[in-house]
């Protein structure tokens, strides 16, 4: 399923008996952010537009096992004196915003009246306005402004010496309890390790001297990498591990000049000033790299996923930012264009065995396929088990004490799959939500495998 991006658009959608749906054969259309207009923060228009989805979701809940947004409302309503919409208390409705955290699994997947509808659903951009308009009031907690604040905790954490103490405190039991009562970050929570020898630095010279790069379909063969701040101080042998599968597939590699965070922990704040910011300083660096040929990978699918789409709704009028979309692929996605048109190696040394390949929600999102699991499949001795549910990490949310053993909860279903299957290797695309994972498992098993990342995978699976 295929989604196209349209202008802002002024809508008055009316609750109707239900109408038989014209164009129901067609593509989801997503509205693009009309979110600098004063009226997106009308908190009065807001309740009414919320009051007016939670009531088509309540008749109709197919999206409950998603997240706990659905849930949580559904609770409200059948505990209320009417056990409708109109007899939940507008103040709750907060509590279905907070529990949201933008996956965009149900517009994609489960819901039935997104546009071109007549109803006009968008629940998670309804979910991102009211965030914002939440943000705009000033009630956004200081934790979460810290959290998402990832370029700036990654310098002060990723500092030589500060960065051991760092790490050390976040495996230590006591240090964790009392960041639970003072901060709000729950002591069972799995926080990513940081690294002071960033990827940056690992990868400060990358030889390209012996690839002749050749273009195959859209591809050109010669890839900008947007390392992404997680990828840059927090994994970076994932970042290795890409170069490592790029080179040996004849692709030049280089890191794009500069970056910053791709918005996407602010977008999920609902500071869209702050994206906008962030957009601002690497728009001009990425959209400079593809008019010089370069194709841009990032290996977190959430920041794919930001160029792909949200940025391109938040600012439908520029023309480099359209560049950019159109050049930016998800790492396998990149290697399957490339496979199509007989430019991939398939020169395999070592199988891999049993898979338990976690589809990511911002992957999946992207509507590029499965390119994960088509790739391993080609690996001989390999199988692939595809788990498509949501993990529940969400970025911030899995480490928010008020929220971390939901996203246990949310991630049960995934971690019981990866231990009935015993796999050689499990992981995701999204490192975040390996991590999860991992977690689960090791709540019941402290041995349990360590996840691994897909491009981890494939570069064993090359011997390289």
């Amino acid at each position: 399923m295929s989604t196209t991006l349209e202008q802002p658009t002024q809508q008055s959608v009316q609750k109707s008996t239900p109408q038989p749906r014209e164009g129901s054969l067609q593509a989801p259309t997503r509205h693009a952010l009309n979110w600098r207009n004063a009226e997106f923060y009308n908190e009065e228009a807001l309740f009414k537009e919320l009051e007016r989805v939670f009531d088509i979701c309540h008749g109709c809940r197919r999206c409950v096992s998603l997240c706990n947004s659905f849930p949580t409302l559904f609770d409200l309503v059948d505990e209320s004196s009417t056990m409708e919409v109109d007899g939940v208390a507008k103040q709750d409705y907060w509590k279905v915003v907070d529990e949201c955290f933008l996956c965009d699994l149900c517009f994609m997947t489960k819901c039935p009246y997104v546009p071109p509808h007549e109803w006009n659903l968008d629940f998670p951009h309804l979910m991102l306005q009211a965030k914002a308009v939440k943000f705009k009031k000033g009630l956004s907690k200081t934790r979460d402004k810290i959290l998402t604040s990832t370029d700036k905790v990654g310098a002060l954490a990723g500092i030589p010496i500060v960065v051991n103490v760092v790490n050390a405190a976040n495996k230590n039991k006591a240090a964790r309890k009392l960041l639970d009562k003072t901060f709000g970050v729950h002591p069972d929570a799995k926080l990513p390790e940081y690294h002071s020898r960033t990827l940056r630095k690992r990868l400060s010279r990358i030889d390209n001297s012996r690839i002749k790069s050749e273009a195959a379909g859209a591809t050109t063969g010669k890839v900008a990498l947007f390392a992404t701040c997680y990828g840059n101080r927090n994994e970076p042998h994932v970042g290795e591990d890409l170069v490592a599968v790029l080179q040996h597939n004849g692709i030049q590699v280089r890191l794009a000049e500069k970056e910053q965070c791709c918005g996407m922990p602010k977008l999920e704040l609902g500071d869209l000033e702050a994206v906008a910011r962030a957009k601002e300083a690497n728009v001009p660096v990425l959209a400079k790299l593809v008019d010089e040929g370069w194709d841009i990978i990032a290996p977190v699918p959430s920041c794919v996923l930001m160029f792909k789409q949200e940025l391109p709704l938040m600012f439908p009028e520029d023309e480099q930012l359209k560049k950019i979309r159109k050049a930016i692929y998800d790492p396998f996605e990149y290697l399957m264009i490339r496979h199509a048109h007989g430019k991939l190696k398939t020169d395999f040394k070592k199988p891999l065995g049993k898979v338990v390949y976690h589809a990511a929600c911002h992957q999946r999102v992207q509507n590029i396929g499965s390119k994960t699991s088509q790739l391993l499949k080609l690996v001989p001795g390999t199988e692939v088990d595809i788990v498509e549910r949501c993990s529940g990490h969400d970025g911030t949310y899995a480490v928010k004490s008020e929220f971390h053993k939901t996203s246990m909860k949310i991630c049960r279903p995934v971690v019981t799959k990866v231990k009935q299957a015993n796999a050689d290797y499990y992981g995701s695309d999204c490192p975040m939500a390996g991590r999860q994972i991992e977690n689960g498992l090791e709540q019941s098993d402290p041995a349990a495998k360590p996840t691994t990342h897909p491009l981890s995978m494939l570069k064993i699976a090359y011997g390289l």
